[in-house]
């Protein structure tokens, strides 16, 4: 008894009792807290929420790609695969200053040829330069395909440069010879009659088959015309055949009894209007040039110059490369 006494006398006994009541106290104003913060949220609310509540999302079995099919695979490329190009093809024009040497002719062709491309016309000359040879080229296809074959033929040892004058400003220019029958389309149906007759005739004659002697006869009729009469015609014809050269800034080269030989030197459109004016005469054979051009030069004023620009204008100085 006299050491309970003792013990609840000594002033360590309200330490150990203080020691107890604190963790109560601290669990008492946790939970208060805690319905402190659930009653009104406050910014870092979310941070605590996270942090008490974690959970680590769970890992992937594997990052490989599951295995395809023949089938799927072969669609996916079907779907991938871009759609040629819908553009209409449309007329090039190449100009080529090559090496002059032999076999340039038959490397640039080659590559034309194995792309698919139809040369529409091809103009081959020596410059003033003794090494140097020009040649102008005019096809048709799409721009894509024809600036790979640019590139292509630029990529040729004796070839210096290609040029496309497509979109360039251009002076064009083709030359025609034409022999143009005089005597009337008359004679000239006629004619291709007579040619027609003689070819069955040696067919026939190949089957076996002997012509009568009318249809050899017919061949060689009389014109209905007097000479006079048919004279006149013919002059009237060949005046009309240079008076359309002249139209076009051509010229009659030649005159014989039954026809005459035109020449005409313009752009490929007038050459084409030329030829469909003297077909009802009667065109009896003809030799066309291909294309020639040369870009034409700007034209300034007298109080014009040619622009004179900055090297900061030229150059980009964040493309230049450092240092």
């Amino acid at each position: 008894m006299a050491s309970r006494s003792l013990l609840a006398s000594s002033p360590w006994r309200g330490i150990s009792m203080r020691a107890q009541s604190v963790p109560l106290t601290r669990q008492l104003t946790a939970s208060v807290s805690v319905r402190h913060a659930s009653s009104k949220s406050s910014s870092t609310s979310a941070i605590a929420y996270k942090a008490i509540r974690r959970r680590h999302a769970p890992l992937p079995t594997s990052d490989a790609p599951s295995a395809w099919s023949a089938q799927a695979a072969v669609s996916n490329i079907l779907y991938e695969t871009p759609t040629p190009s819908s553009a209409p093809p449309k007329r090039h024009i190449l100009n080529c200053l090559v090496q002059n040497e032999p076999g340039v002719l038959s490397r640039v062709s080659g590559i034309l040829a194995a792309r698919g491309f139809n040369i529409d016309s091809l103009v081959v000359c020596s410059t003033e330069v003794h090494d140097l040879s020009r040649m102008t080229i005019v096809l048709t296809g799409q721009d894509g395909v024809v600036e790979q074959a640019r590139r292509q033929l630029e990529d040729l040892v004796p070839v210096w440069a290609v040029l496309d004058y497509t979109s360039a400003a251009l002076v064009q220019r083709e030359l025609i010879l034409a022999k143009v029958n005089i005597l009337g389309p008359e004679y000239f149906e006629e004619l291709l009659a007579h040619h027609r007759e003689m070819t069955a005739a040696d067919n026939a004659i190949e089957n076996g088959e002997q012509p009568s002697l009318e249809e050899v006869a017919d061949d060689f009729h009389p014109s209905k015309l007097v000479a006079s009469e048919a004279l006149r015609h013919k002059h009237e014809h060949l005046k009309s055949i240079t008076y359309f050269a002249h139209q076009f800034g051509g010229k009659v080269l030649d005159i014989s009894t039954t026809s005459c030989i035109v020449e005409v030197s313009a752009k490929p459109s007038r050459i084409d209007s030329f030829l469909k004016l003297i077909a009802p005469f009667g065109i009896l054979e003809s030799a066309r040039t291909g294309l020639m051009a040369l870009p034409r030069s700007p034209l300034y004023g007298p109080d014009e110059g040619e622009q004179v620009k900055e090297a900061d204008d030229v150059v980009d100085a964040s493309q230049l490369p450092p240092g």
